[in-house]
């Protein structure tokens, strides 16, 4: 017996004689799986087909998408203005060098027959704020040609000494930055007492230093001093009789001018939509309900036309065509998820944003997620909000530009409306909708009042502000979409 057989199924055994109409049929099969995909009609089978075998994402999924997106995008931004900063200063230098070639034969200048260098020092103020004391000290040495290779002839040395904060932890510490506090929310100084200072601020400070080192070791510009001390406190508090959660921080405030939605703003500047700067993208976004396209696509369309030209010409070299590569990879990305999402718009919509490693982080039940309501203290007022963009790991204080014009009228894109620790930001983790959609300014104003209602509620005469909506009406008719289906813009 055959040991690889088998029990109870017998050989097959091909009968003798005649045309193999078996062995033919399987090989039209092979020739037809093959030549599918080759026409226009296979590839779009093909791709419905993959669509379906990929597993559904959930809604933790898409929010880690769209915050690793937005980390992405700044990261980008950062970069690309870097890269345009170098460009403008090398074009500069080149323009100084011709005048300079223009002006004719030098002076003649005295003769010196010996070194009248000497040893001085100096102390200036860099650009980040930092006294930096300076000093060269000029000692007579050898032969060039042996100083060259000594290593000890030509050393700086360079210490950056900074003093990391202690964070606020009772009410009389906040209320030096922010007097109000305790009456607007009266609530707060029973939960202060059992209050714990959250792992995330000393994370803040250890993050701005592990930066200082790197920055500090290439000589690149350094973390302003107003920015590594941006942040007050971070305090976890929960109300004993409630059991409700409170991710309390104290900052200063930057303005974030990110986001797009075709539904509520059909069209925006040509300024913005041919920006390489500004992202369409908020950590927050919700399906499309519309058919009305986002105005950004035409944008990055146009993008990738450029790119694509670029990547023609003869003269790129294999490193640009690499990162255009890269760069046209991210902008169809973007591009399609405009297509079928809509995001915040920070002109409009009053939110303010976190360090995306708390938005990501697991297994800390304070740390709070794109959603989760807010409520933003600055004077006398209350400021209702959601948590609905992700910032970087080392900085703190940022909100849209909505809640920054609404704190300071002259706020903008380049003007921070509050440069003081004078900022309360009140999170409430764990409150976020299970489904997301389009702002509604006063179902968040009614929910951030039932949650500050569990922590003591607001204090006499207080109230929270009421947002009003801004938007245009949108220009194009919106043809509605039914319920649970996805919109498809050719």
């Amino acid at each position: 017996m055959d040991p690889n057989q088998i029990e109870g199924v017998n050989r097959w055994k091909a009968p003798k004689g005649g045309f193999p109409w078996i062995r033919a049929s399987i090989f039209l099969m092979a020739i037809g799986v093959v030549a599918i995909p080759l026409t226009p009609q296979g590839k779009k089978v093909l791709q419905r087909i993959e669509q379906r075998l990929q597993p559904a994402k959930t809604a933790q999924d898409i929010d880690a998408d769209d915050i690793m997106r937005q980390a992405e995008a700044r990261l980008r931004e950062k970069y690309e203005q870097e890269l345009a900063d170098l460009r403008k200063n090398a074009e500069e230098a080149q323009k100084q060098a011709a005048a300079a070639k223009k002006a004719g034969e030098p002076e003649v200048l005295p003769r010196i027959d010996e070194h009248t260098a000497a040893t001085g020092g100096d102390v200036i103020k860099l650009r980040s704020g930092i006294p930096f004391k300076t000093q060269v000290k000029v000692e007579k040495g050898g032969l060039a040609s042996k100083e060259r290779v000594d290593d000890g002839s030509y050393v700086a040395e360079y210490t950056l000494s900074v003093k990391v904060p202690e964070p606020s932890k009772t009410l009389e510490q906040l209320q030096k930055v922010n007097p109000d506090l305790g009456k607007l929310l009266p609530g707060l100084e029973g939960m202060l007492e059992k209050a714990e200072v959250s792992r995330w601020f000393y994370q803040l400070y250890e993050n701005k230093t592990q930066r200082l080192r790197k920055d500090a070791t290439k000589l690149t510009e350094l973390l302003t001093k107003h920015n590594f001390y941006d942040c007050e406190t971070m305090l976890n508090l929960r109300h004993p009789e409630t059991n409700r959660r409170v991710f309390l921080m104290q900052a200063e405030m930057d303005v974030v001018s990110d986001g797009s939605d075709g539904d509520r703003l059909s069209t925006m500047p040509d300024s913005i939509v041919n920006s390489t700067y500004y992202q369409p993208f908020t950590s927050y976004g919700w399906p499309k309900q519309t058919k009305t396209p986002n105005p950004m696509v035409s944008g990055w369309e146009k993008r990738i036309g450029n790119a694509n030209r670029e990547l023609a010409a003869a003269g790129t070299t294999a490193e640009r065509k690499a990162w255009l590569r890269d760069r046209i990879k991210y902008l169809k990305r973007g591009i399609e998820d405009m297509k079928y999402r809509s995001f915040l718009i920070a002109e409009y919509d009053p939110f303010i944003v976190i360090g995306v490693n708390l938005l990501t982080a697991s297994g800390d039940v304070y740390a709070p997620k794109v959603g989760d309501y807010a409520v933003v203290v600055h004077g006398k007022m209350l400021y209702p909000a959601i948590v609905g963009d992700g910032g970087p790991t080392f900085k703190v204080g940022e909100a849209s530009l909505r809640m920054a014009k609404q704190l300071n009228a002259r706020a903008s894109s380049y003007s921070r409306p509050v440069s003081d620790l004078t900022v309360t930001y009140v999170v409430f983790p764990g409150s976020r909708e299970a489904k997301k959609g389009p702002p509604n300014y006063e179902a968040w104003r009614v929910r951030c009042g039932e949650l500050i209602g569990e922590i003591g509620g607001l204090g006499e005469g207080v109230e929270l502000h009421q947002w009003q909506d801004l938007l245009p009406k949108n220009e194009l008719p919106a043809v509605a979409t039914p319920e649970g289906e996805t919109p498809t813009l050719e």
